[in-house]
């Protein structure tokens, strides 16, 4: 059954692609999930339009993020945590408490989208990435000092 993307989908293709699929996995799946049409006319002028809102949406989603990320590369959070002896932290940094001090700024950027390469567990100056957009991604200073 010859089937249009609606969404990217990995193991098949990209959005507006016309590809062969089996006829159960089509209507079983890839139809009630709404990730493909069926290759008619009809749809694919609707898939067109569908194209248009879509490029229209990503680029505002593009311009908030960048504006957003110069926004947040002002920006330095404080976590204050609890040290034992020789200036040890007990447990680590999260991103959610990096959310939450983030939220506390006014920004609202969710856990997920924040970046540690290692786990913090230690006090000083750290700077943690955040990828906004797929193509946007800044910096953001935490500090973490003691309780």
């Amino acid at each position: 059954m010859k089937v249009i993307l609606r969404k990217d989908f990995e193991t098949l293709g990209k959005v507006g692609e016309i590809v062969n699929v089996k006829d159960g996995y089509a209507r079983n799946y890839l139809i009630p999930k709404k990730i493909v049409y069926m290759a008619l006319e009809s749809n694919i002028r609707a898939l067109e339009e569908e194209k248009k809102s879509l490029i229209i949406k990503v680029s505002q989603e593009l311009t908030t993020a960048e504006t957003l990320a110069v926004e947040l590369e002002k920006v330095s959070v404080t976590i204050p945590v609890q040290v034992g002896e020789e200036e040890k932290i007990f447990g680590s940094v999260t991103t959610q408490m990096i959310s939450n001090a983030l939220k506390e700024k006014g920004f609202d950027i969710d856990k997920r989208k924040i970046e540690m390469d290692d786990q913090i567990k230690a006090l000083g100056i750290y700077e943690v990435n955040v990828k906004l957009h797929s193509s946007v991604s800044t910096n953001v200073k935490v500090w973490v000092v003691r309780e």
